[in-house]
């Protein structure tokens, strides 16, 4: 029986399963990684943490896998390839030779680069940009980061520019620390997320590179997301490994749910939310907020999706519990949502670190609104959930809007969507089915068979989920009347959030003119 180490590299920790050619889960581990936050809107990781996490996980899951299979020469188990999927946009700088990250890891939430893109908006550059990347000019994206590492640790620029540095997203880092500095390499989803790469074009752009003074030097080569990233050193888990598949996360959980064909769309549900939807050979303009993105086609060809981010999602819950400290666990607040009848007009817009698709505002900040004297904590644990559930409605909405394709039904992953309550008030806002697979990790999965097929453990695409079960189904019950009163206060809760960051911004300015 052969099988695929994949390693989800997440935000909040790295998962890595060893899933059999059945796509049955035989080993499994998860270490969690720590956040830095130096300063208000900054958002950090040290990347050998995310190194300890990979390798420390996936010895787990590799022992795990072995027991289950009958211990050492059981002959029950091969472990073939690696399989890789990252966060997305988090951007690491290190040394070539050595392989030492020069700083922290600039992950994808940080803000710091807010002001630079409003410069590059007000050199007019934003639909130059856009036209050739798909993205807005956000500081979510890689493309400000790369030009903030350069620019403020020390002596990086003059470094980079005698070729002594690499930069990429976190895919990169593991691939170079698996191979032990062998290969620096990408695929083209998470090059797609970097303002450095022409989509149409499927090449790092030289007027992109020009624009955020990056040298082409810096970046790795790209290789399609199902194919040959070099081979993990033996020393790391018993065995060389060859490094067969890689995509960013979003676009794997995509893949892995069997959306590989245009109509086809998904909602991964994590530290943020993510909806995608696969638009095929052809490339869709957004004019409603959302983004252009290389997503995978059935073996892994470059394709197309139409994409929105929600930036906080489950980090919500998380705050509420560790921030807060009204929740003992996230799976408390399932209970607590239900235990009230409504939500009393109480909402709550979680912009932490801004509003990502359709509003792209990297200024506004998290706001709670409708509280009374009656307002309890479950309310506030109940409009965190609901605010999950809005955003995605307001995506979808956008979504339709642009591809003018009605979805009957949306497939749902990540560690939220196991929460009954949520995925239930989901199907009654959006009034569209949700189906939601027994494995939620649907974006290992995507790794998995990318990973397989590549290395013939599957000849076909659908081989790998063709044994799963059938998911869990949330019909919506909802009245229209009551959705639509409830989607109105949810619009005028993101109108206060917005006004909150438009003024500040506005008495920021006329400081500044005033001296």
């Amino acid at each position: 029986m052969r099988a695929v180490l994949a390693i989800d590299q997440g935000t909040t920790g790295t998962t890595c399963l060893v899933i059999d050619e059945r796509g049955q889960v035989r080993g499994r581990a998860y270490a969690e990684l720590p956040q830095h936050y130096p300063a208000p809107g900054l958002v950090e990781h040290e990347p050998e943490e995310i190194w300890a996490s990979v390798l420390g996980a996936g010895r787990t899951a590799l022992a795990a896998a072995e027991r289950e299979a009958g211990g050492a020469g059981a002959g029950g188990l091969d472990v073939a390839c690696i399989g890789i999927t990252n966060q997305r946009e988090t951007t690491i700088l290190w040394d070539r030779a050595t392989g030492a990250p020069l700083g922290r890891a600039i992950v994808w939430q940080d803000r710091r680069t807010a002001d630079r893109c409003r410069e590059l908006r007000g050199q007019g550059l934003e639909s130059f940009i856009r036209n050739r990347t798909g993205l807005v000019l956000d500081p979510y994206f890689s493309g400000t980061k790369v030009e903030w590492l350069l620019d403020h640790l020390p002596g990086a620029r003059e470094r980079a520019a005698r070729g002594e540095l690499a930069v990429g997203t976190v895919d990169s880092w593991l691939i170079w620390r698996l191979t032990g500095g062998a290969v620096h390499a990408t695929d083209p989803t998470n090059a797609s997320r970097t303002l450095l790469y022409d989509i149409d074009l499927l090449d790092w752009s030289d007027p992109l590179l020009r624009t955020f003074n990056v040298p082409r030097a810096l970046l790795p080569d790209v290789r399609p997301s199902s194919g040959a990233f070099g081979v993990a050193d033996a020393s790391l888990f018993g065995k060389a490994l060859p490094i067969t598949g890689v995509a960013g996360d979003q676009q794997a959980a995509l893949y892995g749910q069997g959306c590989w064909r245009a109509g086809h769309a998904k909602n991964t549900y994590g530290t943020g939310a993510f909806l995608l939807m696969h638009t095929g050979a052809d490339r869709v303009a957004s004019g409603a907020g959302l983004l252009t993105t290389v997503a995978c086609g059935p073996r892994g060809e470059p394709a197309y999706a139409l994409e929105g981010s929600i930036f906080i999602a489950g980090a919500a819950i998380q705050w509420l519990r560790d921030g807060l400290r009204i929740l003992d666990s996230a799976p408390e607040s399932a209970t607590l949502a239900a235990s009230i009848r409504s939500n009393d007009g109480v909402y709550f817009v979680p912009a932490f670190v801004g509003l990502g698709a359709p509003h792209w505002d990297a200024e506004a900040r998290g706001t709670i609104v409708g509280l009374t004297r009656g307002s309890t904590r479950a309310h506030i644990v109940r409009a965190a959930l609901e605010s999950m559930a809005y955003g995605t409605r307001d995506v979808l909405e956008a979504m339709v809007a642009d591809s003018d394709v009605h979805l009957a039904d949306l497939a749902v992953d990540g560690g939220a969507a196991q929460n009954d309550w949520l995925m239930q008030f989901q199907a009654d806002i959006l009034d569209v089915t949700i189906r939601r697979p027994r494995m939620v990790e649907s974006t290992a999965l995507g790794a998995a068979g990318l990973a397989g097929l590549a290395a013939g453990i599957w000849s076909e695409p659908g081989e790998f989920v063709a044994a799963r079960p059938e998911p869990t189904v949330f019909s919506p019950r909802m009245r229209a009347a009551e959705r639509a009163t409830l989607v109105r206060g949810w619009t005028r809760a993101v109108k206060a959030a917005l006004a909150w960051a438009g003024e500040q911004e506005q008495e920021q300015e006329n400081e500044q003119e005033n001296g």
